[in-house]
């Protein structure tokens, strides 16, 4: 029998303290505990367990499990195989030696097994409830696509990256047959990189950027004090706390901030995935171990101008997105 859990069982006066098995949907005791918990000899206990079974009361293939257990006998340690009785041996033991003790104990187990499927419910109810957020996230994800197409904004191989996208997103995604065997989440590296984007840094970047965009004065040229806030906000704590504890995170909002805050006269789309490639790359996050880009240009192109085409209430959405398809599992 596998143990998986123990529950210590004690009536209101504290007494018998018993090690209770829980364990496939039920509780478990062994004889020599039913004695204890009952107060009656062992081989009283004995007979009324014999008498169930010949009686046909309980089938003793569903009510009686083994376990391999070390007992100590003296000095040496033996492993012996124990039985253990389930609830429903144990209710029928009680009524059969007319148990005070036996009535409590059902009492207390009936409720810990209902605590049990109360809580099992609801962590179902959870994982229901996320895995249909991700469903809808994915849905969203799609029909974004689809506007960005129809408004010719990508190109076949654009497309082509931005599908990979959604499917480096979700993971193994069998969208028609089961979903994903995981919780979408900024599953995030332990990577910390040493490199820290500041405003000064930043201008600098971009300075070099207007070069080989033919240096136009309204490229990377600031409208107000957003391009400032939007770095100060990945570095933003909370009594103590980041909020974007993780490089991925961080390299994430960046790129969504700068590309929705229109910080630039011109150049906006550009500046944000240059800067992010950037701060990927200054933080050895940009390549792969062997050597390939973490993201390819096609995939960065699509992705930009999906943040730029989606609604910000997609905002959460769209951050898991870079932050999965960045992370080390990709």
């Amino acid at each position: 029998m596998t143990k998986d859990e123990i529950i210590i069982y004690k009536n209101e006066e504290g007494l018998p303290a018993i090690e209770v098995a829980f364990g496939n949907d039920t509780v478990w005791l062994t004889q020599q505990q039913m004695q204890q918990l009952f107060n009656k000899t062992k081989q009283n206990i004995s007979l009324h367990i014999k008498n169930i079974f010949n009686e046909n009361e309980l089938n003793k293939s569903l009510t009686v499990k083994k376990s391999l257990t070390v007992q100590k006998e003296g000095n040496r340690s033996v492993n012996r195989e124990i039985e253990f009785y389930s609830l429903d041996v144990i209710i029928s033991v009680g009524y059969r030696v007319k148990s005070v003790e036996g009535t409590k104990f059902r009492i207390w187990a009936n409720q810990i097994l209902k605590d049990y499927l109360i809580k099992g419910y609801a962590l179902n109810h959870k994982k229901l409830q996320e895995q249909t957020q991700q469903l809808i996230e994915l849905k969203q994800a799609i029909k974004l696509v689809a506007t960005v197409q129809n408004n010719h904004l990508l190109n076949n191989d654009e497309l082509k990256d931005t599908f990979k996208i959604l499917t480096d997103y979700v993971y193994a995604l069998d969208v028609l047959d089961r979903y994903d065997h995981q919780q979408l989440e900024n599953e995030v590296s332990n990577h910390k990189g040493d490199f820290k984007i500041d405003y000064d840094s930043a201008l600098e970047a971009i300075d070099d950027l207007r070069v080989k965009f033919g240096g136009s004065k309204l490229f990377g040229n600031e409208k107000d004090q957003s391009f400032k806030s939007s770095l100060y906000t990945i570095y933003q704590t909370f009594d103590g706390e980041e909020l974007y504890p993780s490089m991925e995170e961080k390299a994430a909002n960046l790129l969504y901030f700068v590309v929705k805050n229109h910080s630039f006269s011109d150049g906006n789309k550009r500046i944000a995935a240059f800067l992010f490639v950037w701060f990927l790359d200054k933080n050895k996050m940009l390549y792969r171990e062997d050597g390939t880009k973490r993201i390819a240009d096609n995939a960065l192109v699509a992705l930009t101008l999906l943040i730029a085409e989606s609604d910000p209430k997609e905002k959460e959405m769209m951050v898991k997105v870079v932050v999965n398809l960045i992370n080390y599992k990709n």
